[in-house]
């Protein structure tokens, strides 16, 4: 699904990332973990091909295509989709327009949008007015009806109270998900089997992982990924030794 060869990035004159070597394969979820400052989001920016993250060196292959170079719209075109962590008000389009804007094929915004408790927001400006955990959940109605095969979300717990958690987290395996899951909503116990699109996660708390199981994870430190292993595991060697402790024991 994603392959990264070699992946340096700046902002700026400033060198952000380097040497970044990453592959997701189809269905599987990757978690990233790392301090603030080290380089995640920009990251995803750079997946997504933001401007203002310029890749000095490397390649991003996507799907087997090289989207190193391609724009934004031909990315989410092709099948990549982001949350982001703050994303903007738009006045004078509406939730139910850039719901028709985002979708990949014709979808009911009416009915996605009551998975999602977005029924009364549909006539009103794309995050305007929205509380931290509406804007997420509108995000996810977007990404709802694009259906990207490739899910990137930086830092869904941001900002959100715990009910909303489970409304991202159940959204956000819908999305990964291929069919129906075993009726038991934001459990660790969801089929897997029919998963057929992949994840990149951003997570500090590890709260997301409740909903959306990570089958790798990933630290990122000082501009690189540094180790990886099991989700669950690393994030509780985190918790409680810290990411440097972290990364020498997986070396």
């Amino acid at each position: 699904m994603l392959k990264i060869e070699n992946l340096a990035v700046s902002v700026g004159d400033r060198p952000i990332l380097h040497d970044v070597n990453l592959e997701i394969k189809a269905g599987q979820v990757h978690v990233l973990f790392g301090p603030n400052g080290t380089g995640k989001s920009t990251l995803i920016g750079a997946i997504m091909g933001f401007p203002r993250y310029r890749i000095t060196s490397g390649k991003i292959w996507f799907k087997g295509i090289d989207v190193t170079e391609a724009p934004v719209y031909e990315r989410a075109r092709a099948g990549i989709g982001v949350m982001i962590q703050r994303p903007p008000t738009v006045r004078g389009l509406t939730v139910r327009q850039m719901v028709g804007i985002c979708s990949r094929q014709q979808a009911d915004a009416d009915l996605l949008a009551a998975k999602l408790n977005m029924t009364d927001f549909l006539e009103r400006n794309v995050n305007e007015g929205f509380s931290g955990g509406e804007i997420k959940r509108s995000e996810l109605l977007q990404l709802t009806a694009q259906k990207p095969d490739l899910l990137m979300l930086d830092e869904p717990e941001s900002g959100v109270d715990i009910e909303n958690i489970a409304l991202v987290g159940e959204a956000a395996n819908r999305i990964l998900l291929r069919g129906q899951t075993d009726g038991q909503e934001g459990s660790m116990r969801k089929q897997r089997t029919e998963r057929t699109k992949s994840g990149l996660i951003i997570t500090h708390t590890g709260h997301i992982l409740q909903y959306v199981p990570a089958d790798v994870a990933h630290v990122m430190y000082k501009g690189t990924l540094s180790c990886s292993g099991n989700a669950q595991e690393m994030l509780q060697c985190i918790q409680h030794k810290g990411y440097e402790e972290c990364i020498r024991c997986a070396i």
